[in-house]
């Protein structure tokens, strides 16, 4: 099997290296990987006549690797066009990612977003996060479930499912205390308060992370800055179902996600209207 691994943190960062030691027991892996991180980049591609600098990695291992200074969803472009002779992996496997993709946190993962890209040049494709932003997570759980999960959803991917991926996320907590795995759906949930006065005595652990990149500007005449966190807010009511609320409780989820994005129950409601 040829594997493609991409993430969102950047080739420097403990799950991609995490991410290829699990894979390379299931073929061979290509890791072409962002030099940086690019966090919340959702499927943004590095459109424009600029340079896109890119180096292979004799040192690093297992398997092939090359960092691409681009977007996450730019790395599967160029490994697809660069790195197989018929733009044909097997698979392409996205992160660990350092912290959740679960509920609307989805909707702007540059991990999911590799996925995604993925899925839309035809390729089967898994994105993997780790509800934990520290850079020396303890990736133990991920090490001894993923394998496992991976074989079960290898073995029975439906043969017709265009635009199928799936999304996979472990709470952070030791293996003896996750409760098992569960299927799940996208929560829902937003978040407010997102805009904060720019403050570098108040960013805390962020300051120590890699994870996170301070860009300091020149400001204008006039000008103030400020930066994005936020607060997350729940909007689901129901902790059977909800990925964001099941890892709360200590689930591994897996939620399967579609890059076609007709909604064809509504487009069955309306395909007959006159305007």
């Amino acid at each position: 099997m040829k594997i493609l691994i991409c993430n969102d943190d950047g080739y420097k960062a403990a799950g991609i290296h995490v991410l290829a030691k699990i894979m390379s027991r299931f073929g061979d892996v290509t890791v072409v990987a962002p030099k940086f991180h690019q966090s919340a980049m959702s499927t943004a591609v590095s459109l424009g006549v600029k340079q896109l600098a890119y180096k292979d990695l004799p040192n690093e291992g297992p398997g092939k690797w090359t960092y691409l200074d681009a977007t996450p969803a730019s790395c599967v472009k160029f490994a697809l066009e660069f790195k197989y002779e018929n733009r044909d992996p097997d698979l392409v496997v996205t992160g660990i990612n350092h912290g959740t993709n679960a509920s609307t946190a989805a909707n702007y993962s540059a991990t999911l977003g590799a996925a995604e890209e993925a899925v839309i040049n035809g390729r089967k494709a898994i994105g993997v996060s780790l509800c934990d932003f520290r850079p020396d997570a303890d990736f133990s759980a991920v090490k001894a479930l993923l394998p496992g999960i991976m074989k079960k959803l290898l073995a029975n991917w439906p043969e017709n499912a265009p635009g199928l991926f799936y999304n996979i996320n472990f709470p952070a907590m030791p293996l003896k205390e996750i409760k098992g795995i569960r299927i799940a759906r996208q929560g829902a949930g937003h978040w407010v308060k997102e805009f904060e006065p720019w403050d570098e005595s108040s960013l805390g652990v962020l300051n120590d992370s890699f994870l996170w990149q301070h860009y300091r500007v020149n400001l204008e005449d006039g000008e103030k800055a400020v930066f994005m966190r936020g607060t997350f807010v729940n909007d689901d009511p129901d902790s059977e179902s909800a990925d964001h609320l099941l890892l709360e409780q200590g689930w591994v989820t897996i939620v399967p996600f579609n890059a076609r994005m007709t909604d064809e129950q509504e487009y069955e409601r309306i395909k007959d209207m006159r305007f």
